[in-house]
This record gives structure tokens, sequence and C-alpha cells, in this order.
């Protein structure tokens, strides 16, 4: 079997933030911008605090099997909650969506590099 990539992505929104909470967000803000986001094994950080409270964290997990995106959109979740945990920030409205790369769409440009001898 070969393996396969998983893209997942993990949204919320910061609960109940505190100033110095706010503040540090911001101070982090550069590093977590939208424009820079990312899929990564270790998952990736983006919000814009001076505009909403939501947030998304992308994953890049891989697995050899359609069942395995289950485990690993959970080991995501997991992830995402221990980092907002590890730093004392709430959350809510924890959701996530995952997509097997193996079977996403073609763009024109990669159907017509797939053509092309």
């Amino acid at each position: 079997m070969t393996e396969r990539d998983f893209r997942i992505i993990v949204r919320g929104a910061f609960d109940s933030l505190t100033d110095d909470q706010r503040a540090a967000l911001r101070a982090e803000a550069a590093g977590h911008d939208v424009l820079f986001a990312s899929f990564t094994r270790e998952g990736h950080l983006s919000y814009d605090i001076a505009a909403r409270a939501d947030f998304a964290f992308r994953f890049l997990e891989s697995g050899s099997a359609d069942e395995d995106i289950v485990p690993a959109t959970a080991r995501a979740e997991a992830a995402a909650e221990a980092w907002l945990s590890e730093r004392g920030y709430a959350w809510k409205n924890l959701r996530s969506t995952a997509e097997d790369m193996s079977k996403a769409a073609l763009s024109k440009r990669q159907r017509k590099a797939q053509a092309s001898p």
C-alpha cells in the first residue's frame, strides 16, 4: 500500500481571553499570519486576533488506507487542544475537516501536466 497525505484543519475560536493573553497573541501574530499558513506535521496555527477570535490549525498527517483518516483527525484535534491548554487558552466551537489528497481533484494545470509527455 502507498502512503497517503491527509490535510486536516482544526478550527475554533478563542474564548474569554484575558488582556494578557490577547497581548501575547498580538505579539506573536506575525508568525501566525493567515497569509503564511501551511500544512505541517506539527501543525501550523493561524489567526488574526485583531479582527476576530477565530483560529485554525493546519496539520499534515499520513496513512495507508481510507480508515486512517479518522484517527489522523483525532490526533490533530488532540494536538490542537494540547497546544491551547498548555498556554491556558480557552476555546469554543472546535471542529475539523480532513481531506485525503490522493482523492483531491486535479486543477486544470495539473491535468495538463499529466497529459503532456
